[in-house]
C-alpha cells in the first residue's frame, strides 16, 4: 500500500472524469430533475455487474432488479439507507451498465420517489470497485452514501456523521472472499484488506459506506487510476480508502443487525425468506389478488392480480404481479411477474418473468412396496 503524496497537478475534472486516458472517464451520464445544493447527502450505487451466478435470470433482469418480498432489490436498499439518514436525499446516482431504457426508467422511478434528483452512469469495463464508483466521478460532491446493489441489510441504528466516514461491517466465519477491517481500542478502523488469502479480521465489509468529504475520495481513486496501482488486476475501494486513513482520516464501523447478500440463488431465495419474516403483517406483502380452493401460508407476498387455484403457497414464497398458480405446491420461492405454474411442486425454486412451469397430472396404478 503506497500513501498517497500531496494532490497532483495537471487533473483535468471536467464533470464527467479526469483526463488520464478514455478508458478511465466515465461514460455519458443521464440526469432528471432539478440541481439543488451540493450540501446534501448523495447515494452511489455501483451495479454494473453482469451477476453470473445468477445466470440464466440475469440475462434479462439485472441482478439488484430481482425481486425480493415484491420489491426489486436496488429499490429496498435505497429506501432502507434514506430511512438510516432521515435527512433529505439530494441524489441517487447508479453506475449500471448497458440494461437499457426500461431499466433506467424503472430506476429513474426509484430515486424519483424519495424526491431525489436520478443519474446514471455507465461502466463500460469490470475494473474493480473503485472504477465503477469513479464512473460517477461528477456526482461525488458533498457527503455520500456508496452502496453496493446486491446486499440487503437490517439495523436500528442512526448514521453518525462525527467521524470521517463509516464502513458498515458484519462478523461471518470465512471472509476470504470479502474486503475486511481490524478495528483499535476505540472502535476505529486502524486497517483494511481486500480479500485476504489469510485471513486477518472477521469483520467482514458489506458494501455500505459513508463518506464525508466525496472530492477526497475521488481524488484518492484518482491517484490509484493515474498510477494503475490495481489488486488483483483491479482498482479497489479499499485501496483509496486505507490510503485516506494513512493520512489522518477517521472511520467507525457501522454493525448491522442482519447482513442478506444476494450473489447467487440460495443467497437470493435465503434474503427473500428473511425479508418476508421481517415483513409479517406488513400490508407491502399483499396486493389484489384472486385464490379460489388454495391455502396461503404466511410469510408470502402474492402480487397485484396473482391468481391462486387449488394451490398451497408458502411458507416463504413470493409470487409475482400477474402471476398463476395452480394445482400447485409452491414453497421458499420466487416466481416473477406474470409466471406460470401448474401442477406442479416447487421449492427452493426461481421461475423468471412470464416463464412457464406446467405438468400434465399423470394416472398411475403402482403396487405394494413399489416406488413410483
Amino acid at each position: 500500500m503506497a500513501l498517497r503524496p500531496a494532490p497532483m497537478a495537471g487533473l483535468d475534472i471536467q464533470g464527467l472524469g479526469v483526463n488520464f486516458s478514455p478508458l478511465f472517464i466515465p461514460a455519458r451520464a443521464f440526469c432528471f430533475g432539478f440541481f439543488t445544493s451540493p450540501n446534501r447527502m448523495r447515494i452511489l450505487v455501483p451495479m454494473a455487474g453482469m451477476g453470473k451466478r445468477l445466470r440464466p435470470h440475469t440475462l434479462v433482469t439485472p441482478k439488484p432488479l430481482f425481486p425480493i418480498a415484491g420489491k426489486p432489490i436496488v429499490q429496498r436498499l435505497v429506501e432502507d439507507i434514506a430511512k438510516l439518514y432521515e435527512g433529505k436525499i439530494e441524489e441517487v446516482a447508479f453506475i449500471i451498465g448497458q440494461f437499457g431504457p426500461a431499466v433506467e426508467a424503472q430506476l429513474k422511478q426509484v430515486g424519483e420517489q424519495l424526491g431525489a434528483r436520478v443519474s446514471l452512469y455507465y461502466q463500460q469495463e469490470p475494473l474493480g470497485t473503485a472504477h465503477a464508483i469513479h464512473c460517477a466521478a461528477a456526482s461525488m460532491e458533498g457527503e455520500l452514501i456508496i452502496a453496493f446493489a446486491d446486499t440487503l441489510f437490517r439495523a436500528d441504528f442512526k448514521l453518525d456523521r462525527s467521524a470521517d466516514g463509516v464502513i458498515w461491517v458484519s462478523r461471518i466465519d470465512d471472509p476470504r472472499n470479502f474486503g475486511v477491517v481490524t478495528l483499535d481500542a476505540q472502535g476505529y478502523i486502524n486497517g483494511m484488506v481486500e480479500k485476504p488469502e489469510t485471513p486477518v479480521s472477521d469483520l467482514a465489509i458489506i458494501g455500505i459506506y459513508y463518506i464525508k468529504n466525496g472530492p477526497q475520495l475521488r481524488e484518492e481513486i484518482e491517484y490509484l487510476i493515474k498510477n494503475n496501482i490495481r489488486y488483483k488486476g483491479e482498482y479497489q475501494l479499499t485501496d483509496a480508502l486505507e490510503n485516506l486513513r494513512e493520512k489522518g482520516a477517521k472511520f467507525g464501523a457501522g454493525r448491522v443487525n442482519t447482513w442478506m447478500d444476494c450473489g447467487n440463488k440460495d443467497n437470493v431465495l435465503d434474503t427473500n425468506q428473511k425479508m418476508l419474516g421481517f415483513l409479517t403483517g406488513n400490508a407491502e406483502l399483499k396486493g389484489t389478488f384472486t385464490a379460489e380452493q388454495s391455502v396461503v401460508i404466511e410469510p408470502c407476498y402474492i402480487g397485484e392480480g396473482a391468481m391462486i387455484r387449488n394451490s398451497i403457497v408458502g411458507p416463504y414464497a413470493s409470487v409475482g404481479r400477474g402471476a398463476m398458480v395452480s394445482g400447485s405446491v409452491i414453497s421458499n420461492a420466487i416466481l416473477f411477474d406474470k409466471s406460470r405454474a401448474e401442477n406442479v411442486c416447487l421449492k427452493d425454486t426461481i421461475v423468471g418473468h412470464e416463464a412457464q412451469v406446467v405438468r400434465t397430472p399423470e394416472a398411475i396404478n403402482l403396487g405394494d412396496f413399489s416406488i413410483g
